[in-house]
């Protein structure tokens, strides 16, 4: 089923020990699959868990994973006394040696460099990945249900727009035979018809493009990720377009295929969101 690269899930739940944990996962267009995360201090070391588990989801797009948490935390307050009393010593060495009446008190001492850290509990994370991966695939699920109905619109999209174009194509070859015909009439020699249709004939684009757009059409039913395929089908009728509107020489066969090209920019406009 065709998936879109953009979408939102989110999840949250009470956990042992770390209170309400929220997870947010956006995902929108990207040509490969990038991650990037806002994690709680403490939660670095399940960075590469994490990204492994929304690889097994997706394949592609730009995923911004955020996680948050009311509660206690999985941090404490860490005192370095050895070091605080290091510069007690030090400090009153100073008074002493300058004569110095100021006394030292804790609001200095404790914005001293690396007297007062946040020590990071690294196995609290680490025991809370099994909760943590339920907590972050139920998110994952739920992203990817608004992937795959947003993949599902535009499925539909895309098949009325290969569809259209391929009425359009079958117009445009019937004026093509009218006025080629018509043109041709007029042309007594066989040299300057040759080199007419040599410098007008649409026939191979014509051909070209009807096989783009039922190769197109058969792709939107594939169950894999075909968002690459597509952009480069594309590409491909958008060329073969533009070869017939330069070969041109009817204004009616003109003004049909430029509603073809406008009819592929807006496929290819699309095909930019899908997996």
């Amino acid at each position: 089923m065709i998936k879109s690269m953009t979408g939102f899930g989110s999840k949250e739940a009470q956990l042992a020990f770390l209170g309400k944990v929220s997870i947010e996962l956006r995902s929108t267009n990207h040509k490969f699959l990038e991650c990037v995360f806002h994690l709680p201090n403490g939660f670095l070391s399940l960075e590469d868990r994490i990204k492994k588990e929304i690889e097994n989801k997706l394949k592609r797009g730009r995923v911004t994973c955020a996680i948050n948490i009311s509660g206690p935390q999985c941090s404490k307050v860490y005192i370095n006394k050895a070091l605080l009393k290091n510069y007690i010593t030090g400090l009153k060495g100073i008074k002493k040696d300058f004569g110095l009446k100021e006394e030292l008190n804790l609001n200095t001492l404790i914005h001293l460099p690396g007297v007062l850290s946040l020590e990071e509990n690294r196995i609290c994370a680490s025991s809370l990945w099994l909760p943590l991966k339920s907590l972050l695939n139920a998110a994952l699920e739920e992203l990817v249900k608004m992937r795959l109905k947003e993949g599902a619109a535009l499925r539909v999209f895309l098949k009325n727009k290969a569809d259209s174009l391929n009425k359009g194509l079958i117009a445009v070859k019937v004026s093509f035979k009218k006025a080629a015909e018509k043109k041709l009439k007029g042309i007594s020699s066989d040299e300057e018809k040759a080199s007419f249709l040599k410098g007008t004939d649409i026939t191979e684009e014509m051909e070209r493009l009807s096989f783009h757009a039922r190769n197109f059409k058969s792709k939107l039913s594939k169950n894999v990720p075909v968002g690459k395929e597509l952009d480069f089908i594309a590409q491909e009728m958008q060329r073969e377009a533009n070869t017939m509107a330069a070969k041109s020489f009817d204004a009616s066969v003109s003004a049909k295929v430029v509603q073809m090209k406008s009819q592929i920019e807006k496929i290819r406009e699309q095909v930019q969101n899908i997996e």
